[in-house]
Protein backbone atom coordinates (compact mmCIF):
# COMPACT_ATOMS: atom_id res chain seq x y z
CA UNK A 1 0.00 0.00 0.00
CA UNK A 2 1.35 3.50 -0.78
CA UNK A 3 1.86 6.07 1.71
CA UNK A 4 -0.21 8.63 1.53
CA UNK A 5 1.13 12.27 1.23
CA UNK A 6 1.05 14.97 3.62
CA UNK A 7 -0.61 18.18 3.26
CA UNK A 8 3.37 19.16 3.23
CA UNK A 9 4.09 16.82 0.30
CA UNK A 10 1.12 17.74 -1.79
CA UNK A 11 2.16 21.44 -1.45
CA UNK A 12 6.29 20.82 -2.27
CA UNK A 13 5.06 18.53 -5.44
CA UNK A 14 2.35 20.15 -6.43
CA UNK A 15 3.81 21.28 -10.01
CA UNK A 16 4.82 17.64 -10.20
CA UNK A 17 1.26 16.09 -9.38
CA UNK A 18 0.17 17.89 -12.24
CA UNK A 19 2.17 16.22 -14.14
CA UNK A 20 1.54 12.76 -12.82
CA UNK A 21 -1.14 13.05 -10.52
CA UNK A 22 -0.99 11.40 -6.70
CA UNK A 23 -0.23 8.52 -7.63
CA UNK A 24 2.22 9.19 -9.28
CA UNK A 25 3.95 10.81 -6.62
CA UNK A 26 3.24 8.08 -4.00
CA UNK A 27 5.37 6.05 -6.67
CA UNK A 28 8.53 8.24 -6.09
CA UNK A 29 7.69 8.52 -2.07
CA UNK A 30 7.69 4.80 -1.97
CA UNK A 31 10.44 4.45 -4.29
CA UNK A 32 14.21 2.99 -3.12
CA UNK A 33 16.88 4.08 -5.30
CA UNK A 34 20.76 3.41 -4.50
CA UNK A 35 23.79 6.19 -5.76
CA UNK A 36 26.54 4.70 -6.50
CA UNK A 37 29.25 7.68 -6.73
CA UNK A 38 28.83 11.22 -4.87
CA UNK A 39 30.96 13.08 -7.48
CA UNK A 40 30.37 14.82 -10.45
CA UNK A 41 27.30 12.50 -11.80
CA UNK A 42 26.34 11.52 -8.19
CA UNK A 43 25.62 14.99 -6.48
CA UNK A 44 23.23 16.60 -8.97
CA UNK A 45 21.50 13.18 -9.59
CA UNK A 46 20.81 13.11 -5.76
CA UNK A 47 19.89 16.63 -5.77
CA UNK A 48 17.19 16.29 -8.30
CA UNK A 49 15.44 12.86 -6.79
CA UNK A 50 15.52 14.38 -3.93
CA UNK A 51 13.81 17.63 -4.65
CA UNK A 52 11.28 15.23 -6.91
CA UNK A 53 10.57 13.52 -3.48
CA UNK A 54 11.95 9.91 -3.96
CA UNK A 55 11.47 8.55 -0.39
CA UNK A 56 15.06 6.52 0.12
CA UNK A 57 18.14 7.54 -1.52
CA UNK A 58 21.42 4.71 -0.74
CA UNK A 59 24.60 6.97 -1.55
CA UNK A 60 27.68 4.74 -1.48
CA UNK A 61 30.92 6.32 -2.34
CA UNK A 62 34.63 5.86 -0.34
CA UNK A 63 36.12 9.58 -1.23
CA UNK A 64 36.70 12.07 1.05
CA UNK A 65 36.52 15.57 -0.88
CA UNK A 66 39.34 17.60 -1.80
CA UNK A 67 39.87 21.05 -4.03
CA UNK A 68 40.07 19.50 -7.31
CA UNK A 69 36.35 17.99 -7.12
CA UNK A 70 34.49 21.34 -6.60
CA UNK A 71 34.37 22.31 -10.43
CA UNK A 72 31.82 19.51 -10.94
CA UNK A 73 30.94 17.79 -7.75
CA UNK A 74 28.02 20.74 -7.43
CA UNK A 75 26.85 19.46 -3.39
CA UNK A 76 30.55 19.75 -2.20
CA UNK A 77 31.67 23.32 -1.38
CA UNK A 78 34.99 24.79 0.01
CA UNK A 79 33.67 24.40 3.60
CA UNK A 80 33.56 20.44 2.91
CA UNK A 81 37.12 20.36 1.92
CA UNK A 82 38.35 16.98 3.67
CA UNK A 83 34.87 15.46 4.49
CA UNK A 84 33.53 12.33 3.28
CA UNK A 85 31.27 12.54 -0.07
CA UNK A 86 28.44 10.75 0.95
CA UNK A 87 28.42 12.99 4.37
CA UNK A 88 28.52 16.15 2.55
CA UNK A 89 26.18 15.02 0.42
CA UNK A 90 23.54 13.63 2.80
CA UNK A 91 23.77 16.86 4.85
CA UNK A 92 22.52 18.96 1.70
CA UNK A 93 19.44 16.65 1.09
CA UNK A 94 18.36 16.30 4.44
CA UNK A 95 18.32 20.45 4.15
CA UNK A 96 16.54 20.70 0.77
CA UNK A 97 13.97 18.23 1.81
CA UNK A 98 13.37 16.80 5.37
CA UNK A 99 10.43 14.54 3.86
CA UNK A 100 12.79 12.00 2.18
CA UNK A 101 14.97 9.10 4.13
CA UNK A 102 18.80 9.07 3.24
CA UNK A 103 21.15 6.28 3.55
CA UNK A 104 24.94 6.66 3.69
CA UNK A 105 28.12 4.05 2.75
CA UNK A 106 31.81 5.41 3.01
CA UNK A 107 32.60 2.36 1.03
CA UNK A 108 34.26 1.06 -1.68
CA UNK A 109 31.79 -0.89 -3.92
CA UNK A 110 33.56 -4.98 -4.61
CA UNK A 111 32.76 -7.91 -4.89
CA UNK A 112 32.13 -8.47 -1.34
CA UNK A 113 29.21 -5.92 -0.73
CA UNK A 114 27.78 -5.14 -3.81
CA UNK A 115 25.03 -7.39 -2.63
CA UNK A 116 24.39 -5.67 0.23
CA UNK A 117 24.43 -2.22 -1.36
CA UNK A 118 21.71 -3.78 -4.35
CA UNK A 119 19.58 -5.56 -2.02
CA UNK A 120 16.32 -3.92 -1.47
CA UNK A 121 16.20 -1.12 -4.36
CA UNK A 122 14.09 -0.46 -7.30
CA UNK A 123 16.80 1.23 -9.30
CA UNK A 124 20.46 1.44 -9.54
CA UNK A 125 21.71 4.63 -10.88
CA UNK A 126 25.64 3.95 -12.20
CA UNK A 127 27.26 7.51 -11.25
CA UNK A 128 30.59 5.87 -11.30
CA UNK A 129 34.34 6.72 -12.73
CA UNK A 130 35.23 3.11 -13.41
CA UNK A 131 33.99 0.54 -15.28
CA UNK A 132 35.07 -2.76 -12.76
CA UNK A 133 32.39 -1.42 -10.57
CA UNK A 134 29.54 -0.50 -13.14
CA UNK A 135 30.46 -4.23 -14.36
CA UNK A 136 29.78 -5.31 -10.87
CA UNK A 137 26.72 -3.37 -10.60
CA UNK A 138 25.31 -4.20 -14.07
CA UNK A 139 25.83 -8.16 -12.83
CA UNK A 140 23.73 -7.66 -9.29
CA UNK A 141 21.22 -5.38 -12.10
CA UNK A 142 20.82 -8.36 -13.69
CA UNK A 143 20.47 -10.85 -11.24
CA UNK A 144 17.87 -9.16 -8.97
CA UNK A 145 16.22 -7.70 -12.12
CA UNK A 146 16.55 -4.18 -10.89
CA UNK A 147 16.94 -1.28 -13.72
CA UNK A 148 19.99 -0.18 -14.29
CA UNK A 149 20.83 4.12 -15.37
CA UNK A 150 24.15 4.45 -16.76
CA UNK A 151 26.04 7.76 -17.28
CA UNK A 152 29.95 8.34 -18.06
CA UNK A 153 31.58 11.71 -18.60
CA UNK A 154 35.05 12.86 -19.91
CA UNK A 155 35.92 15.99 -20.64
CA UNK A 156 33.16 17.83 -23.17
CA UNK A 157 31.35 14.23 -23.90
CA UNK A 158 28.98 12.37 -22.08
CA UNK A 159 26.65 9.07 -22.72
CA UNK A 160 23.57 7.67 -20.85
CA UNK A 161 21.40 4.77 -21.35
CA UNK A 162 19.00 2.63 -19.53
CA UNK A 163 18.85 -0.97 -18.95
CA UNK A 164 16.18 -2.76 -17.80
CA UNK A 165 16.92 -6.64 -17.36
CA UNK A 166 14.93 -9.42 -19.30
CA UNK A 167 13.79 -6.62 -21.69
CA UNK A 168 17.36 -4.79 -23.13
CA UNK A 169 20.48 -5.35 -23.65
CA UNK A 170 23.02 -4.96 -20.62
CA UNK A 171 26.06 -2.74 -20.15
CA UNK A 172 28.88 -5.98 -21.38
CA UNK A 173 26.86 -6.27 -23.91
CA UNK A 174 27.54 -2.62 -25.05
CA UNK A 175 30.85 -2.22 -23.37
CA UNK A 176 32.41 -6.16 -23.49
CA UNK A 177 35.90 -4.99 -22.34
CA UNK A 178 36.48 -1.99 -20.13
CA UNK A 179 38.76 1.25 -21.06
CA UNK A 180 41.96 1.56 -19.86
CA UNK A 181 41.48 3.69 -16.47
CA UNK A 182 42.95 7.14 -16.47
CA UNK A 183 42.39 10.70 -14.31
CA UNK A 184 40.42 12.38 -16.85
CA UNK A 185 39.80 15.60 -18.04
CA UNK A 186 36.33 17.42 -17.38
CA UNK A 187 34.36 20.27 -17.74
CA UNK A 188 31.40 20.14 -14.82
CA UNK A 189 28.46 21.13 -17.37
CA UNK A 190 29.18 18.03 -19.39
CA UNK A 191 28.54 16.29 -15.49
CA UNK A 192 25.55 18.00 -14.85
CA UNK A 193 23.81 17.26 -18.55
CA UNK A 194 24.40 13.23 -18.04
CA UNK A 195 22.79 13.43 -14.24
CA UNK A 196 20.03 15.12 -15.73
CA UNK A 197 19.50 12.62 -18.29
CA UNK A 198 20.22 10.18 -15.62
CA UNK A 199 17.65 11.80 -13.21
CA UNK A 200 14.74 12.21 -15.63
CA UNK A 201 15.46 8.11 -16.69
CA UNK A 202 15.25 7.56 -13.06
CA UNK A 203 11.52 9.32 -12.57
CA UNK A 204 9.65 8.15 -15.89
CA UNK A 205 10.87 4.92 -14.56
CA UNK A 206 9.27 5.27 -10.74
CA UNK A 207 6.11 6.99 -12.22
CA UNK A 208 6.13 4.69 -15.58
CA UNK A 209 6.00 7.44 -17.85
CA UNK A 210 7.35 8.42 -21.52
CA UNK A 211 9.45 6.36 -23.56
CA UNK A 212 13.05 5.25 -21.45
CA UNK A 213 16.51 5.43 -23.22
CA UNK A 214 16.75 1.06 -23.46
CA UNK A 215 18.17 0.13 -26.32
CA UNK A 216 19.75 3.30 -27.15
CA UNK A 217 23.23 4.84 -26.02
CA UNK A 218 22.42 8.75 -26.09
CA UNK A 219 25.93 10.27 -26.73
CA UNK A 220 26.00 14.26 -25.79
CA UNK A 221 28.97 16.22 -27.21
CA UNK A 222 29.62 19.25 -25.76
CA UNK A 223 31.63 21.34 -27.99
CA UNK A 224 28.91 20.62 -30.94
CA UNK A 225 26.03 21.10 -28.37
CA UNK A 226 24.75 17.66 -30.66
CA UNK A 227 23.26 14.80 -28.87
CA UNK A 228 23.13 11.47 -31.00
CA UNK A 229 21.85 7.69 -30.32
CA UNK A 230 23.92 4.83 -31.03
CA UNK A 231 21.29 1.48 -30.66
CA UNK A 232 22.44 -2.17 -29.61
CA UNK A 233 20.92 -5.62 -29.13
CA UNK A 234 21.51 -7.59 -26.86
CA UNK A 235 24.64 -9.86 -27.58
CA UNK A 236 24.25 -13.37 -27.78
CA UNK A 237 27.53 -14.61 -26.19
CA UNK A 238 27.04 -11.92 -23.00
CA UNK A 239 28.55 -13.84 -20.11
CA UNK A 240 26.27 -11.69 -17.85
CA UNK A 241 22.68 -11.53 -19.89
CA UNK A 242 23.19 -14.21 -22.35
CA UNK A 243 21.24 -17.58 -21.90
CA UNK A 244 22.73 -21.31 -22.17
CA UNK A 245 20.49 -21.20 -25.10
CA UNK A 246 21.53 -18.27 -26.57
CA UNK A 247 25.55 -19.24 -25.78
CA UNK A 248 25.29 -22.54 -28.48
Amino acid sequence: MKSMLSEQELERYSRQIMLFGEEGQKCLKNARVLIAGAGGLGCPIALYLAVAGVGYLRLVDKDVIDRSNLNRQVLHWEPDIGKEKVTSVEEKLRSINPDIDVEIFTRTIDESNVSEFTENVDVIVDAMDNYATRYLLNKQAQERGIALIHGAVRGFDGQATTIIPGKTACLNCFFPSAPPNEVFPIVGVTAGIIAMVQANEVIKYLVGTGEMLTGRLLIWNGLSAEMEYLRFNKRCDCEVCGTPQDNK
